[in-house]
This record gives structure tokens, C-alpha cells and sequence, in this order.
């Protein structure tokens, strides 16, 4: 058989395999038609696939292929020839009217979605001769009644792109790897998955004692099942500390889901440490098999069955599977990427359900391009958003925060609470008093305060604050640090000490100080609880830590203040915010919570830090690459570092033997401290940090990790010289 023009060449072997391009272009039109047919875009779909490497036609990749390959060995110096101007060319020929919405995606399937100037360039390119110019046989059609506004544009070029390139891989994958294109195929639906929902919550009412939390987390679970039957859009699920969220948030989720056939639930969370906890709840419920963790710490080496451990690398690359549990910044960094590595899942997004959990935590200098982006995910791609936490922030409606045309958040037209006014659960679930002090101490003064309770939490603002006070402490009973200047893997560590601990009333002596890390999500449940000043947010997440399950009646949670004042920023902005609320607020009531973020928003500079408005709110004219740059939930003035702890030096050697790859990368990550470059460059000099390969650093003095407090900084050879 003589086939023209080859997309793919396996040897197998001395046997060739070859898949044509027409072959290819057509297995991934059909693809990518079927995932934008979600959204209505099918023939956008069919048109992407059947043009995408059009330029491979070329005479000079066709050289390429067959020299790179070795099937013509004589050619093996052939030069790469770029392909994918070709398609986009054609687009722009054949759609005159449509070509911008399928000629960016076809020029950046494989180097990324550019910017407008140098698309611009691109399509300055002529068709190469040897090109053989034909009409798809595709009319693409917008859908009626389908209106865009300047904020969705970018977002439909990206999910366009998601469902090319996706398509692209899988095509393929099927023809290069069958394997691993066999165990993509074998998923529960989520109908499959409410049959182990209800045997769940039928043994759960069985083996739950009655009492007046259990009571109101039940009846949380209920107006959950009786919301989930309203039509798709924004809701929202405020519920105090300890009253059964996230269980009720999955079982809306679910029946939501199955009522209006989304394809699966996506959960983002902010902390790592909250995803390990609530993908345990899942798997407990749902089965290992059906819950898939994807962020840089989860090691799927801990996985048994190797099958499915393969099964679930292969869907962290595009959300294929019935339950995604992620991180805000996996999921908002990829609805603004331009890589086709990050956009390929954005079209798994699509006519899900989403649930953002502890929503107060989304960073407010992004929030802008957030809430437009989920706008557009809810509207146009029909996606279900669900916001849960025990304190929303404001998010709907337009909220006028100073008195500039420009100082205006432009929030959510409408957010359905789930919860009624009459449930009244801040009164319900009140189980703390809030104490705040009106006077400044030391640490020796919060140290004194904290050592006359035998099971105390204490949480602070920075790691700092954190070091300084559990160094000064007495190290009586069981006595712990936790900060980010800890690996993930000693941070879960810690918290399961933590747990098993408090769960054994032998434990007398428990007394905890951390930073923020701890104090959203995290089920700990402590008598007393310290908090250093902060946002009135994370002052209630703090007491919910506190006397969690109501057995004491009322306990305390005492705010206080350290001589020092707080650094400024953040912390200081919504401190302040705090403050300037009557004494007399109830802090519960979910109304208090309302008018402190608007105070906080009034302290805000910007909403939009990375000027998404001037790079992809101009239709036509988008800085794709330029923004996916500027959008970064995480500030790069920090530098990741492998420190030694666990078996980090195990995985290292191995790393210097035989390079770098997704497994092994994601086993190191779970031993890896972020410190700021100031930190990162004392480190350095006092030669504390090896290069490993390109952006690997290792401090591997095990004398700088202390099983404590974690990564230090200083050098522990000049303490030493100096102690002498």
C-alpha cells in the first residue's frame, strides 16, 4: 500500500505501522466534533481536526518524519518543517467570517496559543505550492440565540483549542499506544456512582448516633437533595464549621448531576492538605477507582494496583473521569493557560458540575477574571458551579467599593443559597465566643497564655511567628510546629499524629502552633483556640477548630495581638477590614461576613493584578501567551527546594541517574519547600543548595531539616563555629 503523506511511523519489530495524515485528521475530527458538541460547536470541532496538520502535506516534513524516524535513514538530516500556519491559512480561505475562532487554535496546537501580533505574522504566510487545497465539506454554524460578550470570547477560543488538542493526543495514542487507549475507556458513570452514594448515607444513618449536630448536618444533607432537583446555575452552600458540608456538598452534586446528565464533578480546592483529607472521604464512598486527586503533591506510586495507577496518570492529563479532586490554582491557571498541556482538559469542564470549596480563599486580586471566567464556564458552557464554606464572600451582584467608575467588582447576577435564612445554622451551630483583645503581647506573653491549657491550638499568620513561638513553648506531652517551611509529606505527617492523637483521650497534653495551613478544612477539633489577628474569614475558619463537635457547650476562641505590627498587604488589609465593624457584630451571622468583605474590597488595589482586561478582553485581538504569563495565583518571588526527608535522597540519586520523569517528579514533590528568594539566595551562599538538573535544587544536609519545624535557613555549620 503507498500511502502519500504519513502522520505517524512505528517500527515493530522490522515491521512499519503507518498511519496516513487524511487517516488522522479525520480520526481526530471525529473526536474533537463529539467534545465541542457539548457546547454546540461540533463543526467548529470537525473543521479543527480536519485541517490541524493539513501542513504536513509539506514536502520537507515529509522528509522529516521519514529521516527521524528511520524509515528512510538516508533522510535522517532532514530539518523540521513547520506545519500548522498551513491549516490556519485554509481556515482563514474556506471561513472568512469564522476564521479567528479556528485559526489561533490550529496555530497553537502543538507551541501554544499566541499573541495577536504574532498571529498576525503567521497569517502573513503564504500556502506552500505542494498543498492541496479542498473544502472540508464542513459548515460550521454558531447556535442560535448563542451571544457573546467580550469576556467569553478568549474562553471559547480555549475550549475550541482544549477539544483540538485533546483530540490530537488521543488519535494519537490510540495508534501508537492501545494500551493505554484501552484504559481511558473503563469509567463508572456517575449513575453508577449514586448506587454507593445511597449505601453510604443508608450505613451512615445507621451507625450515627442521634444528637443536635448530627440533626442539622442531616438536615443539611436534606435541603441538599431537594436543591439539587433546580435548574443549572450558580449556587451556593454556606454551612457553619462542622455541619456535614462536604458530604451534603457531593450528595447535591451528584443528584444535580444525574438530574441534568453533567458528566462528572470537578472539586477545587486551596490546600493540598484539604484535598488529601476530602479525596479520602471520596474514596471511602465512591472506591479508589473513581476519585482521581490531581495536584503536585499526589504520588500515585502509593497505589497498588500499578493498572490503575497508569489509569489515573493518564486522566490527570485531561479530567476524563467521574470525580476530579484539584486545586484552585490547577484549575484557574488552565482556564487562562494557552499550553495545550493545560487546555487540554478545559473541555471536560464543560456540562459538569463544579464545586469550589472554602471560596473565601480565591485570591482578590484575581478575582475579576475569576468570576467572569465561571460566568462564562456557567452560561455558555454549562457548567454548574457550586460555592461551599462556612463564610462566603460577597460575589453577587455589582458591589461598589470606592467611588471611581473603575472601583466597581462585578459580581454574579444571581447565587441560589441552598441553606434558607429560617435554617438559621450560625445561631444553631454556635459553639464558640470570640474574644478579641484590645491590647498588644509578646511572644513570651502568647506562650504564658497558651501553656495554661493542655490542649490548645494556636494559629499565626506567618511561618515566622510560628518558629518563634513553638521554640519558646515547653515541649510537655505532645507538643507540634506546622508551617509551609515543611514538605507536604511531613505536613501530613503531622496532621495524622495530630488526628490520632487527639482521638486517644490518653493524650492529655496536646498543644499545636501553625500558620493558616491548618485552619480551612482540616478536621481537628480542639477545647481552646488562639488565633493571631487576621480577616474575619479566617478568624471564624480558626474557631472552627474549636469545641467542633459541640460536646462542650460553649467554648472560646481568644484574637490576639503581637507587639509587631502585621506585615503589610493582605494581612494587614483585612485585619483592618475587621476593625472597622461594630464590636457588638454577631461574627457568625452570615450578613457580618458580607459587609467585612466590602470593607476588605475597599482596601483592595485591584481586582484584576494580571490586566486580563487589556490582554483578552479586546475580541480579536488576545495576548494568549502574555497572559497565561501574568496569571499566576501562586507569586513567583519564591523558589521551590527537595529537602532531605523520607526517602528525598533515594529519589534524587535516581533522578541524577536516569533523568527526569512525571512519576518520579511527582514522588519528589511531595518533598519540596517553597522560600522566598531572598532565603533561597542565603542558602546558596552559604553553599547549602546542589543543582540536581536544570530547576531541581537539593539542600541535602539533613541538618537543615529538622523533624520540628522543618527547612531552617540559616547555616547549622556557622551556628555551630559561632556556639564554640
Amino acid at each position: 500500500m503507498i500511502i502519500s503523506h504519513i502522520k505517524h511511523i512505528e517500527s515493530d519489530n522490522n515491521t512499519w505501522k503507518i498511519q496516513s495524515d487524511d487517516d488522522h485528521n479525520r480520526g481526530v475530527a471525529e473526536l474533537a466534533s463529539n467534545f465541542a458538541s457539548s457546547f454546540g460547536f461540533a463543526g467548529f470541532g470537525s473543521v479543527l481536526g480536519l485541517l490541524h496538520d493539513k501542513g504536513k502535506e509539506q514536502v520537507g516534513f515529509q522528509k522529516y518524519i521519514k529521516g527521524i524516524t528511520g524509515y528512510c535513514p538516508e533522510l535522517v538530516s532532514s530539518p523540521r518543517t513547520p506545519h500548522a500556519f498551513v491549516g490556519a491559512l485554509l481556515a482563514r480561505r474556506f471561513y472568512p467570517q469564522l476564521y479567528p475562532l479556528l485559526s489561533y487554535c490550529i496555530i497553537g496546537h502543538h507551541a501554544g496559543l499566541p499573541d495577536y501580533g504574532d498571529f498576525e505574522e503567521t497569517m502573513k504566510k503564504a500556502i506552500p505550492s505542494e498543498i492541496k487545497i479542498e473544502f472540508p465539506g464542513v459548515n460550521p454554524i454558531i447556535p442560535a440565540n448563542f451571544k457573546l460578550g467580550k469576556e467569553d470570547f478568549h474562553h471559547l477560543i480555549r475550549l475550541l483549542y482544549s477539544c483540538l488538542v485533546d483530540a490530537d493526543f488521543l488519535d494519537t495514542e490510540s495508534f501508537m499506544d492501545e494500551n493505554n487507549a484501552r484504559l481511558r475507556l473503563k469509567k463508572a458513570s456517575l449513575s453508577d456512582l449514586n448506587f454507593k452514594l445511597e449505601s453510604f448515607l443508608s450505613n451512615l444513618k445507621r451507625n450515627t448516633q442521634s444528637s443536635e449536630v448530627n440533626n442539622i448536618r442531616n438536615e443539611v444533607k436534606e435541603l441538599c437533595i431537594k436543591s439539587a432537583e433546580d435548574s443549572p446555575g450558580f449556587y451556593s452552600l454556606t454551612v457553619p464549621t462542622g455541619g456535614g458540608k462536604t458530604i451534603s456538598s457531593i450528595v447535591w452534586a451528584i443528584k444535580h448531576a444525574i438530574k441534568y446528565s453533567k458528566k462528572r464533578i470537578i472539586i477545587a480546592i486551596p490546600y493540598t492538605s484539604i484535598i488529601t483529607q476530602t479525596a479520602h472521604v471520596l474514596r471511602s464512598i465512591f472506591g479508589e477507582e473513581n476519585v482521581l486527586e490531581h495536584h503536585s503533591n499526589s504520588d500515585l506510586h502509593q497505589i497498588q494496583n500499578k493498572q490503575l495507577a497508569l489509569k489515573m496518570k493518564l486522566a490527570t492529563e485531561n479530567w476524563d473521569y467521574p470525580i476530579v479532586v484539584t486545586t484552585n490554582v490547577q484549575l484557574f491557571e488552565s482556564m487562562f493557560s494557552n499550553k495545550p498541556s493545560s487546555c487540554r482538559k478545559l473541555h471536560n469542564i464543560c456540562n459538569s458540575v463544579l464545586i469550589l470549596d472554602e471560596v473565601q480563599t480565591l485570591p482578590l486580586q484575581y478575582i475579576q477574571p475569576i468570576i467572569d471566567s465561571l460566568k462564562s464556564y456557567q452560561r455558555i458552557f454549562g457548567t454548574t458551579v457550586l460555592f461551599t464554606t462556612a463564610s462566603l464572600p460577597a460575589l453577587q451582584g455589582e458591589i461598589r467599593y470606592g467611588k471611581t467608575p473603575d472601583a466597581l467588582l462585578k459580581g454574579i447576577a444571581e447565587i441560589k443559597e441552598i441553606m434558607p435564612p429560617s435554617a438559621k445554622l450560625h445561631e444553631r451551630l454556635r459553639r464558640v465566643n470570640i474574644h478579641f483583645d484590645e491590647f498588644r503581647s509578646s511572644y513570651d506573653e502568647i506562650v504564658s497564655r497558651i501553656h495554661k491549657h493542655d490542649r490548645v491550638l494556636c494559629i499565626v499568620n506567618t511561618r515566622k511567628d510560628a518558629q518563634e513561638i513553638y521554640t519558646r513553648l515547653p515541649k510537655e506531652g505532645l507538643t507540634l510546629h506546622l508551617s509551609r517551611m515543611m514538605c507536604s509529606a511531613h505536613i501530613l505527617k503531622t496532621i495524622n499524629k495530630l488526628k490520632e492523637s487527639l482521638a486517644d483521650d490518653r493524650n492529655k497534653i496536646i498543644r499545636v502552633i501553625s500558620t493558616q495551613l491548618i485552619e480551612a478544612g482540616v478536621d481537628i477539633d480542639f477545647p481552646i483556640v488562639f488565633r493571631q489577628e487576621a480577616g474575619l474569614d479566617s478568624i471564624l475558619q480558626a474557631a472552627g477548630r474549636c469545641n467542633r463537635e459541640g460536646k462542650l457547650g460553649i467554648s472560646d476562641s481568644y484574637v490576639f495581638r503581637l507587639e509587631k505590627p502585621l506585615p503589610k498587604g493582605y494581612i494587614s488589609n483585612a485585619a483592618d477590614a475587621q476593625k472597622t465593624l461594630d464590636k457588638d457584630s454577631d461574627w457568625f451571622d452570615p450578613k457580618t461576613m458580607v459587609n467585612y468583605f466590602v470593607q476588605l474590597y475597599s482596601r483592595t488595589l485591584t481586582f484584576d493584578k494580571a490586566n486580563i482586561k487589556d490582554y483578552l478582553y479586546k475580541p480579536l485581538n488576545f495576548s494568549f501567551e502574555t497572559a497565561a504569563k501574568e496569571f499566576k495565583l501562586i507569586e513567583e518571588n519564591s523558589q521551590s527546594v527537595i529537602v532531605n526527608y523520607g526517602n528525598s535522597v533515594d529519589l534524587i540519586s535516581k533522578l541524577q541517574k536516569e533523568g527526569p520523569n512525571y512519576n518520579l517528579m511527582k514522588e519528589l514533590g511531595q518533598y519540596s519547600v517553597n522560600v522566598r528568594d531572598a532565603d533561597f539566595m542565603l542558602l546558596k551562599k552559604f553553599g547549602l543548595v546542589e543543582t540536581v538538573i536544570e530547576d531541581v535544587y537539593f539542600v541535602s544536609e539533613r541538618e537543615q531539616y529538622s523533624d520540628d519545624i522543618g527547612l531552617t535557613i540559616g547555616s547549622h555549620w556557622l551556628e555551630e563555629i559561632l556556639i564554640k
